[in-house]
């Protein structure tokens, strides 16, 4: 007899914009999930990849188990996934499940829909490993900071009028399209905040980096004086520029909302929105692919053609990208995070002290588990023994399959589940 709901030890990314040491989430949740995992001090752990990624396949940590890797034991056990699963996305777990402990800002980027992904990894498949969409989702940890989509146009026109460096690098026609498009006329609205982003992106690296020192030395010198730098957005000009400077992802602020959630908020991002998240704590899933399609921000391959070609330039409030959760009619504890694409969702469940026994509840679909706060044993008839829980456990659970947990923690739990609800 297999168990089919069984513990994971899960891959590390140490990408150079991740928090340090054990000021990472992702660290921290490693070392008390595993006492005996060496957490360096000045390394970065940016990334907990949980899941079947072939980049980063978790090992299951259970010895009656043949197979190795979550990976493996799925394509053997394709029926985990449940029926609906496993006809729909042809055999695989559909969903990503991640943390993420930001330090520095990640690139300027966007992820490609389903039908430019087919046309970019057939085309460029050094660039774009593979053919699927990219949507994600992001639910604050800790306070948490990323730039997502573009600003109403008000505020970009503002920005326009009071920083005149960033003016010079759109120029004068492009700016006055944008500053006389109207509200009454939405299409015209992104058709000119695109010709002013893509002419940013694509101007001369000379010219912008001149633009560039000019506004940084303003700025400085203005906040020395005890100036209010607001209206040029100062403080966070300063602060990308000195992570990255010289980099014109440093102008895409004023085009871009800055998005800062609370724990327990989401952002959701959908197929070309343009994004990149800043800094803070956050569990993330996503559709299962790697393609990132980046322009700034960043050291790595960038294709600003693609970029500002395939962007949604609608402009909306900051406001509008919190993606809200939903109370469980079910269960009062579980919060369900549903987003419009049908390869994942995440639920929330926060057990109060007062319970002491708490059923995860079955679902139609394979899910992974992730222990934030607590302890607990939990007990399944498909696991067929005791597994301990604690922060930083990461648990597989077959489709419909339910988990009894015997809370032994003072303060509760706090868990967050991804699974695919058809």
């Amino acid at each position: 007899y297999s168990p089919v709901v069984f513990p994971l030890s899960c891959a590390v990314q140490n990408y150079s914009w991740g928090k340090v040491g054990l000021e990472s989430e992702v660290a921290k949740l490693l070392t008390s999930g595993d006492p005996l995992v060496q957490i360096q001090p000045d390394r970065p752990y940016a990334e907990l990849w949980m899941g079947a990624h072939p980049r980063g396949d978790a090992i299951i940590r259970d010895n009656r188990i043949p197979q190795k890797t979550l990976g493996q034991w799925i394509a053997d056990n394709p029926a985990c996934l449940g029926t609906k699963v496993k006809d729909t996305f042809q055999g695989q777990l559909p969903f990503l499940f991640k943390v993420l402990s930001v330090d520095t800002a990640l690139s300027i980027q966007a992820h490609p829909n389903k039908e430019l992904a087919a046309k970019l990894h057939a085309q460029f498949p050094e660039h774009y490993p593979d053919a699927n969409h990219k949507p994600e989702m992001a639910i604050a940890l800790t306070p948490f900071e990323g730039l997502c989509g573009f600003r109403p146009v008000e505020e970009i026109v503002s920005f326009l009028q009071n920083v005149p460096e960033l003016r010079a690098l759109i120029g004068e026609v492009a700016a006055e399209q944008l500053e006389r498009s109207g509200s009454d006329d939405p299409r015209g609205v992104s058709a000119a905040l695109r010709v002013c982003f893509t002419r940013l992106m694509k101007s001369e690296k000379k010219f912008f980096v001149d633009q560039l020192n000019m506004l940084v030395k303003r700025i400085s010198q203005e906040a020395e004086e005890g100036k209010d730098t607001s209206g040029s957005n100062g403080e966070l000009l300063l602060r990308l520029h000195s992570q990255y400077p010289g980099d014109i992802g440093c102008f895409t602020i004023y085009f871009l909302n800055l998005v800062k959630l609370e724990p327990g908020e989401a952002m959701f991002l959908g197929a070309n929105e343009p994004h990149a998240y800043l800094r803070g704590d956050c569990v993330e899933c996503m559709a299962c692919s790697d393609n990132t399609v980046r322009a700034g921000l960043t050291p790595k391959f960038i294709d600003v053609l693609t970029l500002c070609e395939m962007l949604n330039y609608t402009p909306a409030p900051s406001s509008s990208k919190i993606f809200p959760a939903v109370q469980s009619q079910l269960d009062p504890n579980v919060y369900v995070y549903d987003p419009p694409v049908p390869d994942f969702a995440i639920m929330r469940i926060e057990i109060p002290a007062s319970i002491k026994l708490y059923l995860i509840s079955a679902v139609d679909s394979a899910s992974i588990l992730l222990v934030i706060q607590g302890t607990a044993v939990g007990t399944s008839t498909a696991a067929a023994s005791e597994m301990s829980l604690c922060r930083g456990s990461v648990l597989f659970i077959s489709a419909n399959e339910s988990i009894s947990l015997h809370l032994s923690s003072p303060d509760g739990m706090l868990l967050f589940r991804a699974c695919c609800l058809l």
